[in-house]
């Protein structure tokens, strides 16, 4: 869209769409309201909590930080959809931040309030007996004094360079000689724990708290004036000129080294203690807006709390979830090889319900069997032990072609993919990192087997990674199949990967960034001629975020003529839904449960000819546009009606959905007296069980 229709937009149509940076804030509050979910034990809804704050690290270190150098950049072009410059996202982000951070040290103490009903508690050294503390004093003499390495700031001393995210303590000095202040900076050892247990009890105390306790041994004959405890957040971004990187792997390996030593975009600091001429020294210093500062009630970085569980989910199982074992799919056994069975019917799976290791023992098969001639996979995110890996590795080695595209620039996972890159390498596969300029974040698998005088092929497909690890903790679906309109364009997929062919033509699957959104655009407007003409018009479709703004004026168009829609967006949704004459066609809901809602599923009813797809992309500019996606269908009649059956489930949902209304805002689904309550994710826990009795 050009400059003049971005700056012509009207009032009335700005107020049509959700900003998308703020629309990802109410998401987060949304995981964050979480930790008050009677529904999940004490120990889950503290963890809900310590995501919330991983996830606001992540987009202050991107997303923030993106509009902080827009500013420097004197780019005032507006947001396409809200109308807002990056100034004007920068003062709404900081104004509700705010807010969110002083909720969330509210129900952090609403949850430290409730373990000490199980007799766990989190204290201040003070409320320590005199033996406590003398235990302390020696535990801090043995195991933390020896790390410590005070850094003085003077002439010649300039202020250190702090890491990304890393916790420090602030020391204003007075010194004796000449009653001159000067400043010290103690960084919180990162290796270590935040919280201490005390002796054998269920007490714990932080770790800085216990460094602040006993400081003044690190500064003999010195008086101590304050000591003020911070937290800083760099620009973490990475910016990669591939055009300009003869060797691409060498330049992500630079731009790693330089991610922690970006710009300060946000300084948070407790304010209980906290001496005012060093918080404005330190802004000074990291060269900060005030409201880039968040003065904070103790504790900062409630990332803790995930260290903190694990801490005492063994002598507290009551107080987690009851573990779940993902079940083996009943369409395949699992004893038998499980290639032959493809050939023979298409292979569904649910996870985290259903396990991920049919998908491992199908590239271990693979990796075995003599007749396998080749594979081809994709890798975005993989474990740091990984089976998919060990496999493709072993395939190479045994003499097989195995091709393997490595995504380098998967945000936060490039030191992980490139050592994979490296090892992939040296066990003979040949590995490459797809086309300049585009993430491949597409999830496909190619094996090719010679069986007597004829070929096969078998293609695995999914929503989420081949990660063996986030397939017990996302919801995911995933597709095996040996269907001939599917391994054709699975083939020239690759081959298009490689760069050996230009963009091909395809019959069943769809890719981004040349044909998907034309596709979707096209489905959607078949919706709306079936509404005119039968008044038929359905759609539903589940995904992580809505951004993309063609999408969402075809999502428009469409309920102004009358179709039918609900959309389960996970997460950022810039669509307001409910507003006469433009969408009130359409509702938005949001699930956050125990799983993390991962899969992408289309579904368009098509006046009874219904149409199911799955895909690796998201309704989002960034899916459509800049990265390579894959759109595949669902066509086996009985894993359609299971894809059916979970949108229709997901809607139903009144223990972890909520509704956004005209104004972007979301309400709690509550279940009515007269119906049964029903977790979706519960329930589709009992159908995998189900299926294997």
């Amino acid at each position: 869209m050009d400059q003049t229709t971005i700056v012509g937009l009207s009032n009335e149509d700005r107020n049509h769409f959700n900003n998308r940076e703020l629309s990802w804030l109410r998401f987060n509050q949304r995981v964050l309201e979480e930790s008050i979910n009677p529904n999940h034990p004490i120990l889950e809804r503290l963890r809900f909590i310590s995501i919330f704050s991983s996830n606001l690290d992540e987009f202050f270190m991107i997303r923030v930080a993106g509009l902080k150098d827009q500013v420097r950049a004197n780019f005032n072009r507006p947001d396409n959809k809200s109308g807002m410059t990056a100034l004007e996202q920068l003062a709404a982000i900081s104004q509700l931040t705010h807010q969110l951070v002083t909720y969330q040290h509210r129900l952090y103490q609403q949850q430290t309030d409730d373990l000490k009903a199980e007799r766990i508690h989190i204290k201040s050294i003070r409320q320590l007996s005199d033996d406590q503390q003398s235990w302390l004093q020696n535990y801090f003499s043995e195991h933390i004094f020896p790390i410590l390495t005070p850094i003085a700031i003077h002439l010649y001393q300039p202020f250190p360079l702090l890491a990304n995210r890393s916790l420090n303590i602030a020391v204003h000095l007075e010194t004796s000689a000449d009653d001159e202040s000067k400043l010290a900076i103690v960084q919180v050892p990162e290796l270590l724990a935040r919280t201490i247990q005390v002796g054998d009890n269920n007490q714990f105390v932080f770790l800085e708290d216990l460094i602040i306790r006993f400081i003044n041994t690190l500064f003999p004959n010195q008086k101590i004036k304050s000591t003020t405890v911070f937290r800083i957040t760099r620009n973490a971004d990475m910016t990669i000129h591939e055009e300009d990187a003869r060797d691409l792997l060498a330049a992500i390996e630079s731009e790693l080294h330089n991610r922690e030593w970006g710009a300060v975009v946000r300084l948070e600091v407790v304010k209980d203690q906290a001496d005012l001429n060093v918080v404005e020294f330190l802004k000074r210093i990291f060269d900060i807006e005030k409201e880039d500062i968040y003065l904070q009630s103790a504790p900062l970085d409630f990332t803790f709390l995930d260290h903190f569980y694990h801490q005492l989910k063994e002598a507290f199982p009551k107080l987690i979830y009851h573990a779940v074992q993902p079940q083996l799919t009943s369409e395949v056994n699992h004893d038998k090889p499980i290639l032959d069975q493809i050939l023979k019917h298409d292979v569904l799976l649910h996870h985290p319900y259903q396990s991920f290791e049919t998908t491992i023992k199908l590239l271990a098969e693979a990796a075995r069997d003599p007749n396998v001639l080749a594979i081809k996979q994709t890798l975005y995110r993989a474990s740091k032990r990984s089976p998919i890996i060990k496999s493709l590795e072993k395939a190479a080695l045994a003499g097989k072609q195995v091709t393997v595209l490595v995504e380098l620039k998967a945000r936060f996972d490039e030191k992980n993919n490139v050592h994979w890159a490296k090892k992939l390498e040296r066990a003979g596969c040949h590995v490459i990192y797809g086309i300049s300029g585009l993430k491949t974040h597409s999830k496909i698998c190619l094996i090719v087997r010679k069986c007597e005088s004829k070929i096969e092929r078998f293609v695995h497909l999914s929503t989420g990674n081949y990660n063996e690890q986030t397939a017990t903790l996302y919801t995911d679906l995933s597709l095996i199949s040996a269907r001939q309109e599917l391994v054709r364009d699975a083939t020239h997929f690759f081959n298009f990967l490689s760069g050996a062919t230009n963009l091909p033509r395809f019959n069943a699957l769809s890719v981004a960034p040349d044909l998907m959104l034309n596709d979707f655009l096209t489905l959607i407007d078949g919706e709306i001629e079936h509404q005119k003409q039968f008044g038929t018009g359905r759609i539903i479709a589940k995904m992580n975020a809505l951004t993309d703004k063609s999408i969402i004026l075809k999502l428009h168009q469409a309920s102004q003529a009358g179709v039918k829609i609900d959309l389960i967006v996970r997460g950022i949704c810039c669509l307001k839904p409910g507003i006469p004459d433009i969408s009130d066609h359409i509702r938005v809901h949001s699930i956050v449960g125990r799983f993390l809602e991962h899969s992408r599923i289309y579904y368009f009813y098509n006046n009874g000819a219904e149409k199911y797809y799955l895909s690796s992309a998201d309704w989002m500019t960034r899916n459509l546009q800049r990265r390579i996606e894959l759109l595949f269908p669902i066509l086996q009649t009985n894993h359609q009606t299971r894809i059916k059956q979970i949108l229709e489930l997901s809607l139903k949902d009144n223990t972890n959905r909520r509704i956004q209304d005209s104004d972007g805002l979301y309400e709690s689904v509550k279940p009515d007296h007269n119906k049964p309550i029903i977790n979706s994710q519960d329930l589709f826990r009992q159908f995998a069980y189900k299926q294997n009795d």
